[in-house]
């Protein structure tokens, strides 16, 4: 996975593969959340984002399907 960066309050860290399309976000409460089947696209929408939080919360976390970390 490749770490991407990211300027949010709510993120800490964001690493996505390419080659699966999984999305590891690292939340600055400590929680780790992974996604499958992620378009390279989203991620990229995401963390150039005003609010990169606020599009996780509004484009990702509700709409991909959340695999263990």
């Amino acid at each position: 996975m490749t770490p991407l960066p990211v300027n949010s309050k709510m993120i800490d860290a964001v690493y996505f593969s390419q080659q699966d399309g999984r999305l590891r976000v690292c939340l600055a409460n400590g929680e780790e959340r992974m996604f499958e089947g992620v378009a390279e696209a989203q991620v990229i929408a995401m963390v150039t984002a005003e609010s990169p939080g606020q599009y996780y919360i509004e484009n990702v976390r509700t709409r991909f399907k959340r695999i263990a970390a």
